[in-house]
């Protein structure tokens, strides 16, 4: 497993934004109070930030095979291949598993997609994946650790230092962690420095905070409201290498949090979100992390894929 975080860098990162600019939304940074900034990624196309590192990928690839590619995927990542495949003409194949819920099993098949459901989580559809892949020969766009895509993800930092004149910290989600590994990225400088990055996870799905008290990733069980989008069972060896950075504060939060935190979205910002969207909000409104007095924060708000009859 890799676990060198500078197999993706800054430079990549910047050259992923090149890369997908016009493909991908610069979504919308809301200041709801004085210092404290949402980053709507809710709002790019496929309902999350996915897509950013699934163009990057695909684009990155050179000439496809006619087969096309191929993921596993919650949900998210899916949706974001099969739209990238869409807007350039290729074939998409998707394997999920039985926890994805049936908005996203929907959303694929809409988008074209040739969809497979099979294993009970995120691991089993991915070993299912790499085994078509191998058959198929398909160009295979990894939910989250591949350099491509954690350059494409991190994209969102870059925008969220832009649009806000800069922040002493960032709160996002981690699943595979691919999203906050690019982000920390994105948001670093070359002496180490950048703003405090809070990676957060759902106290049933604890694959960097597992990881960092092993010093190494580790297999941790799959369950909770945040399943079907933070459903990795093991941090990303990529991701756990930059994520292991002095900067990088692991914590977490319990699922009742998170499902307070995406009613609060709603009704508080009317933001609709999933629950994985919400989970980096949850980690602010149940002090899971605590700013300081005059603290510039900026939370992510990550999906909204979810079936709003749920608020």
């Amino acid at each position: 497993m890799i676990t060198d975080g500078t197999a993706v860098t800054r430079e990549d990162v910047a050259a992923a934004a090149r890369r997908i600019a016009g493909l991908v939304l610069r979504t919308p940074v809301l200041e709801v109070s004085p210092g404290l900034f949402m980053k709507l990624e809710l709002l790019q196309h496929s309902g999350s930030f996915k897509v950013r590192g699934a163009f990057n990928r695909i684009l990155s690839a050179g000439t496809l095979p006619d087969s096309g590619v191929i993921a596993a995927s919650g949900g998210n990542h899916g949706l974001a291949v099969a739209y990238a495949a869409r807007t350039l003409g290729v074939r998409a194949e998707i394997f999920v598993p039985e926890v994805t819920s049936p908005v996203k099993v929907a959303g694929l098949a809409a988008l074209g997609a040739h969809v497979t459901q099979t294993g009970a989580i995120y691991a089993e559809a991915a070993e299912a994946a790499a085994k078509r892949a191998a058959e198929t020969g398909a160009l295979s766009v990894h939910a989250y650790d591949q350099p491509e895509v954690i350059a494409g993800q991190g994209t969102t930092g870059l925008e969220i230092m832009e649009q806000t004149g800069g922040v002493d910290t960032v709160l996002v989600a981690v699943g595979g962690g691919g999203f906050a590994a690019g982000i920390t990225l994105a948001t670093g400088d070359a002496g180490g420095g950048g703003p405090r990055i809070v990676a957060v996870e759902p106290e049933l799905i604890p694959t960097l905070n597992a990881a960092l008290r092993a010093g190494e990733p580790v297999q941790v069980g799959v369950s909770g409201v945040g399943a079907d989008a933070l459903g990795a069972s093991r941090i990303g060896g990529l991701a756990f290498g930059v994520l292991s950075a002095p900067r990088v504060r692991s914590v977490l939060v319990p699922d009742e949090a998170i499902v307070a935190a995406r009613r609060v979205l709603w009704e508080r910002h009317r933001l609709v979100a999933e629950h994985a969207g919400a989970a980096a909000y949850a980690a602010l409104l149940s002090g899971a992390y605590r700013p300081e007095d005059g603290e510039r924060v900026a939370v992510v708000v990550c999906g909204s894929n979810t079936d709003p009859a749920g608020l």
